[in-house]
């Protein structure tokens, strides 16, 4: 028995977000560590342009954002096991075929197989059906940082690997990372009793056209692909500037992002705790992109030595650290009631999209207009979202609730306008057909006894 306004989190749900997280670590620690690593080696790859090398990277971003709502929904039927196990061996297979590559081509046609085991949606549908609404945001957060952390540790472990085992040895090292993530979901993931058929579990189509057109959600949407496609740009352009400005042989860049990573994960502790706290998560958003925006221009201007390009590339790993670990919980915020699984199929797709597009664009304009094309197209993008952030407004600081209703409560007219009037209560909505009603509430404000007293619910068992 859990009481459903419970802050604390059970031992059930804590490994399901932490396993859960793992399992996202691992796949991005597999997309994330050939970005320092490809712009350099994979020019020795047969047939190798600046702008395959882009395609190479940005590749599997874009089988990733067409598959993985499909793959979402396909859970909903066949549960969200067989699908994350299915796609995990799919992201293995292409790896090794990139491992045994030895042209563009081949390694191309493997990101494009990696990108296919499209699980993203089935495991964050499987950490809705194992974690209670009112946790949810905490579980998603988990799961930021530890895509944060796994930007950070490929920065310098991709380096590492492929200077003692070459493209090929990183490759088949991220193909054991998918194996070793179906032994995690199999023995770590508590097991569900199927899929919940919910509008938190996953894609509700009655949702779907709402999120769509709301304009905060497609702020934020925006927002993780500006930052993804940032990201895979830069790091087409910042691993050959370290070498042709800064005269680092590329066998000795880990050392770089090791700093950074160091550095860049604690100094973006301090920012999160102060927007969540003070309740200025806007403010943080929009200063952490400026920064972002600033890092792009720096590097354009005065990336010219070695001390430029490492002190750059800190502050830049600080500022999408903190970005990509605030990113999904603004999501949940955000979210209308019922909408929030909806709300993260599509961020989720607008993030790899947002990888396709900076990879490939990227590289072109790398093979175009050199490192300073790269990095000024980056700063542009940075303006833009800047723009869409600045306009946001500051989100509502709620939890989200989805809670039985009684026979009687279910038939009572009127329910959502008087449920709506109760201090603390941002959103409701009822869903009939689940038996269950949808509701947003502020812990700091919200009068319980009259809610409970409404919908005539008592602790109920999770």
């Amino acid at each position: 028995m859990h009481d459903p306004y419970s802050e604390r989190m059970s031992s059930g749900e804590t490994r399901a977000a932490a396993g859960l997280a793992l399992v996202f670590a691992f796949r991005m620690l597999g997309m994330f560590m050939v970005l320092p690593v490809l712009a350099t080696y994979g020019m020795e790859l047969r047939g190798s342009t600046p702008a395959l090398i882009g395609l190479a990277i940005g590749a599997y971003g874009l089988t990733q954002a067409f598959l993985q709502i499909p793959f979402g929904m396909l859970s909903d039927r066949i549960g969200r096991r067989p699908v994350i196990y299915v796609g995990l061996l799919i992201f293995a297979a292409g790896s090794v075929l990139a491992a045994n590559a030895d042209s563009i081509w081949g390694v191309i046609a493997g990101r494009v197989l990696q990108g296919a085991g499209a699980i993203s949606a089935a495991v964050m549908a499987l950490l809705s059906d194992l974690t209670r609404e009112q946790h949810r945001t905490k579980a998603m957060a988990m799961i930021g940082i530890s895509i944060g952390l796994s930007f950070a540790v490929a920065m310098v472990v991709g380096p590492l690997l492929t200077r003692a085992f070459g493209l090929s040895g990183l490759f088949m090292a991220t193909a054991a990372m998918a194996l070793l993530g179906i032994v995690i979901v199999a023995g770590v993931v508590p097991r569900d009793a199927g899929p919940l058929q919910h509008r938190e579990s996953g894609i509700a189509r009655q949702a779907l056209w709402p999120t769509l057109k709301h304009v905060d959600l497609l702020r934020l949407d925006f927002g993780i692909l500006a930052l993804h496609a940032i990201l895979m740009a830069s790091f087409i352009a910042l691993p050959l500037a370290l070498v042709e400005q800064g005269g680092l042989p590329k066998e000795e860049h880990w050392w770089v992002y090791l700093v950074a990573l160091l550095i860049g994960f604690f100094g973006m502790l301090p920012f999160i705790i102060y927007g969540e706290k003070q309740r200025r998560m806007k403010h943080v958003l929009v200063g952490a992109v400026a920064v972002l925006l600033a890092c792009e221009v720096y590097f354009w201007q005065f990336g010219t030595s070695l001390r430029a390009l490492v002190l750059g590339t800190v502050v830049f790993f600080t500022a999408f650290n903190l970005l990509e670990a605030s990113l999904p919980s603004l999501i949940s915020k955000v979210a209308p009631a019922g909408g929030k699984g909806t709300a993260m199929g599509v961020y989720s797709t607008s993030q790899f999209l947002g990888a396709a597009v900076g990879g490939i664009l990227g590289g072109w304009l790398y093979q175009h207009y050199s490192l300073s094309g790269v990095f000024l197209g980056c700063a542009a993008m940075a303006l833009l979202w800047l723009g869409f952030a600045v306009t946001m407004r500051e989100p509502p600081y709620v939890t989200s609730l989805r809670l039985p209703l009684s026979a009687a409560a279910l038939d009572e007219v009127g329910l959502a306008e008087r449920l709506q009037a109760v201090p603390g209560v941002a959103d409701v909505v009822v869903v009939r057909e689940e038996a269950a009603i949808y509701i947003k509430v502020d812990t700091q404000k919200l009068d319980r006894m009259s809610l409970e007293r409404l919908i005539e619910v008592a602790p109920v068992t999770c």
